[in-house]
Formats: C-alpha cells, structure tokens, sequence
C-alpha cells in the first residue's frame, strides 16, 4: 500500500516522501528581482519542515516580462551565485529543490518598443525568442544547484494561454488543434533536455481543465500531457484555474483528483496532484486507490511549514488550514492567523 512517507524517485532523483511544496507566489524578491534574507526565512522553514521537495513560487526567465509584486528574476546569469546559496541551503535539510520557470505575459519587443503581444500575433521569431529563454533558464538552474525546473503551462501565465483555445486560434503549425498548440512544449523540452542532459529533472504544471467557457478542457489537457511525454517531461502536476475556499479535512479535500486520474489513466508519466489536502487519511486513500504518485500542497504548508513532520512525529490532526485565501492578502503571504498570534 502507497504512503505519503515512502520515497519515491522522479527520473535519477530520489525524494524522501512523496509530498512536495507547490510553487507558491510569495512576493519577496526585490524591485530587481533578486532573492531577499525574507525569502531565504520562508523557504528554509519549508524546507526544515519535512518535505521531500519544494517548487519555488513563479520564476521568470525574461527581462522584460509584464510586471508581478515580488517575483524572482532568472534571466541572466548574474543571478546565478545567489541562487547557488538558496539551494545549498535547502539542500542542508534533505530536501530536494525545483526552480519553477515561466513568463508572466507575452511581451515583446516590436519595432524597439515593448508591447503585449497577443498569442495570434506572435511572430515564429518571438516564439522562437521564449523558447530560447526557456532553455537558457534551464541551464542556469543546473548551474545553481537546482535538482530540477519545472514549466508553468497553468493559471492563465503565458504558456498556459498559449495552449488555451481560449487564446489561441492561430492557423500555423501552432494553432488549430489542441495538439499543435501544445506543440510548442514539446519544442522548450527538447532545447531543455539537449541542453542539461538526462539526468536533470523537467517536469510541468498544467490545468486539467480554466473552468472557463472556449478555455482548456480535460481533453486538451491530455493531449498535451502526451506531447510532454513524448518529449521527455519527467512529471506533470495536475492544477486549475481556482482555489477552493472550503477545502478542509473531510471536505473537498483533493478537488483536481478527478483530472489527475483521467490524464494518469491515458498518459503513462508521474502525476502530480495538488489542490487542498488537509489530512493524512485522504491523501493515503488518493494514493491507494488511483496510480497517482505524488501529492503536492500549499496553503496547508503556509499555515504550518512543519506539518509533515509534525505528522511523523505521531501527531496525525490534519491541517489547520480552513482555505480562506487571506494569506494572498498579507505580505509575504503568510498565514493571517499565524501572524494574529504573534502580536
């Protein structure tokens, strides 16, 4: 029988547990993009709290790329020593690090002015420009001691538009077809794997489904999940586009499963399930009953960076997480009801 406390191996990488932080936007770089001491807090108490492996919140790999409050920057390489001491650190905890890349928007430069560029009127130069900063990305990672990136094809940030039919109705070898929209994953993974080699972990996020009319479906989902595979993705983690508020144990607890399993069940590849775990109980029973590998979480984790290993301590009370997404609203997004208690 499956445990979230067995180890579990994501290409040549071995994790500890088969629970995994997911990327959560923490808004703590600096006006540069550069990684603060308030970062390196959070992240270590997520990593001395038992996790086998922690994504980092959004990282971007263009310098010009539309603006988010906080957000790290990873588009050149004098980021590179920085980064270098955040995975040593987290790395001090047996725990493993991935770097989560992305472009907010598609903004680009047209006749030396930057705009935001519509995905239709991309030209094959601007996409052949992403694709590059994707690699180059990539290579700075390994270099700074990452164990893997992971590609943010999901929540309406660019690569996810670029797959959306919602988005794209191109009429190239990049559009017209939910396959041909994914196509361009399968082009970022092949210039990231000739790259970093094989032993270096890739794996995404994508939605099972924008929950918006003319957005992505299950099916398109799927369809790019087999791209990925194709191409060499080493694990996909299964989102969407919204955050349960009534997420608690008990209660609407795994709310993507549905979309996990339908993508595990037509694409042999590790899945990913995030999406408002609570309790010990449920996530062993998603475990035992599907072919679901690994659980990811996030706001559980806010509230209690320790709560794994307060639960292999023996103590098995599940989340104190109630889901009220207040932490979106504090800054450094922590735990409105852990900073009450510290006044």
């Amino acid at each position: 029988m499956k445990t979230i406390f067995d180890s579990f191996k994501i290409n040549n990488l071995s994790l500890k547990n088969r629970l995994i932080r997911s990327a959560t936007w923490v808004s703590l770089a600096d006006d540069e993009g550069n990684l603060t001491d308030s970062l390196f807090d959070t992240y270590r108490e997520l990593a001395k709290g038992g996790v086998g492996a922690i994504i980092t919140g959004i990282t971007t790999v263009s310098p010009h790329d539309a603006y988010l409050d906080g957000i790290v920057q990873f588009y050149d390489d004098k980021f590179i020593e920085q980064h270098k001491k955040f995975t040593d650190m987290i790395h001090e905890y047996d725990c493993k690090i991935f770097m989560q890349t992305a472009m907010v928007d598609s903004v680009f430069y047209i006749n030396d002015d930057l705009y935001k560029v519509p995905i239709n009127q991309l030209t094959k130069e601007h996409i052949d420009e992403f694709i590059t900063l994707f690699r180059d990305a990539a290579i700075r990672a390994k270099s700074a001691g990452y164990d893997g990136i992971q590609l943010h094809v999901a929540h309406n940030f660019f690569l996810g538009k670029f797959i959306s039919p919602m988005y794209n109705d191109r009429s190239d070898e990049y559009g017209g077809s939910p396959e041909k929209r994914a196509m361009v994953l399968g082009k970022i993974f092949d210039e990231i794997r000739h790259v970093v080699g094989n032993d270096f972990c890739v794996i995404a996020k994508i939605n099972g489904d924008d929950f918006s009319d003319g957005g992505l479906n299950i099916n398109d989902c799927i369809a790019a999940c087999k791209i990925m595979k194709e191409h060499g993705i080493d694990a996909i983690e299964i989102s969407g586009n919204y955050t349960s508020r009534e997420a608690r144990a008990g209660a609407n607890e795994g709310y993507f499963q549905k979309y996990a399993v339908a993508v595990k069940e037509r694409v042999d590849i590790p899945i990913i399930l995030v999406g408002g775990h609570r309790s010990i109980e449920n996530m062993n029973n998603i475990l035992f009953k599907t072919d679901i590998e690994l659980l990811s979480m996030s706001r559980a984790l806010v509230r209690e960076p320790d709560l794994i290993n307060r639960w292999k301590s023996g103590d098995l009370r599940p989340s104190a997480c109630i889901g009220c997404n207040a932490c979106y609203r504090t800054p450094g997004h922590k735990c409105i009801f852990v900073l009450r208690s510290k006044k």
